[in-house]
């Protein structure tokens, strides 16, 4: 480590393009200014109206600060400006980071309480702001914890806000993708909903236990039974029949009910909408509008032909003929 004068140096240029300390080092690790200080500041760099400190490179990092205290950040940047009438307005950035090809700023935390990045407004603002011209405003990725958390105590602002700031654009302001087709997003509270909810899928399902050791298909006609739990049907004009098992090719559902695992086998049975059902079509040829029951062929639906033993048993509608055999074939479930 070299060694320091006590006495300070004062170096004055008036020149606009010289500076007034220059070192330099022509090693390839070698420092060109060092500054070192027991209790106070190891280098500074004052402007009245040019830049404090200038750092620059052409191949490695400009500016680099490296902390080994337990309390006391590596870099910090505050901007104490201060409007001196109201409304609060203008003032410059505490930072600001700027890249023509790779990310603008980059957060790493090695501890898992604490967030690799942290916004925090105390002035009932906004903690975080992302805004894209033609990509992600805010994008979160995370292995083990919360790709972004967002929280406030605010009583009349949310969490988290998305906007799509383009009138005429059909693209979401929020996006939420589950790699795996499994659960992605999860909400403990209610949902209020000012415009049209537009669900993909094709029926309102229910999930309904399974009887023990059965194996019933996507598209089965299932009753239920005594046991409170459901099996495919076995005859024709059951009463008992609550719907058609949800998933087979061509619909899936929309909307499913009473989701939650009970640690029993649980079926999606559609109640309602379009669902693709195995049909029977060998004594009676199925026409598009027919309406449907159960029939004796296990699991499958028929033509309803005697309408006096209707009441109760009716699926739904067919929706494509079946001029003979077994098949799938859409129906619009309408349980009555």
């Amino acid at each position: 480590m070299p060694s320091f004068p006590n006495d300070p140096v004062d170096c004055v240029v008036n020149s606009t393009d010289t500076p007034a300390v220059k070192g330099e080092s022509s090693t390839r690790h070698g420092t060109g200014v060092s500054g070192l200080a027991s209790l106070g500041t190891g280098v500074s760099g004052t402007s009245d109206s040019g830049i404090g400190v200038l750092g620059e490179s052409k191949s490695n990092e400009a500016l680099r600060g490296v902390s080994h205290s337990g309390a006391h950040a590596a870099v910090v940047g505050v901007n104490d400006w201060k409007p001196k009438t109201f409304p609060l307005s203008g003032g410059g950035n505490g930072g600001w980071f700027e890249s023509n090809n790779a990310e603008g700023v980059r957060g790493i935390s090695a501890n898992p309480n604490h967030g690799g990045v942290v916004g925090v407004n105390t002035a009932a603002g906004i903690g975080v702001y992302g805004t894209s011209d033609n990509g992600v405003g805010v994008w979160g990725i995370s292995v083990n914890s919360e790709g972004i958390h967002a929280e406030t105590q605010s009583t009349t602002t949310a969490a988290m806000a998305a906007y799509q700031k383009n009138a005429a654009s059909d693209t979401a302001a929020l996006y939420v993708k589950h790699e795996g087709n499994h659960t992605a997003a999860f909400f403990e509270g209610n949902i209020e909903v000012t415009g049209v909810i537009n669900l993909l899928g094709g029926d309102i399902a229910e999930d309904f236990d399974a009887e023990d050791g059965a194996t019933i298909v996507p598209g089965s006609v299932v009753r239920v039974g005594d046991s409170g739990r459901v099996g495919v049907t076995t005859s024709p004009y059951d009463t008992a029949v609550v719907g058609i098992v949800a998933g087979a090719p061509g619909f899936r559902p929309a909307l499913k009910l009473d989701g939650a695992p009970n640690g029993n086998t649980r079926l999606p049975v559609t109640l309602m909408g379009k669902v693709m059902c195995l049909v029977d079509a060998t004594s009676s040829p199925v026409k598009a509008g027919d309406l449907l029951t159960s029939s004796q062929t296990p699991g499958h639906a028929m033509k309803l032909t005697a309408r006096e033993r209707g009441f109760g048993a009716v699926l739904g509608k067919a929706l494509r003929p079946l001029e003979s055999g077994r098949g799938l074939v859409p129906i619009l479930a309408t349980l009555r």
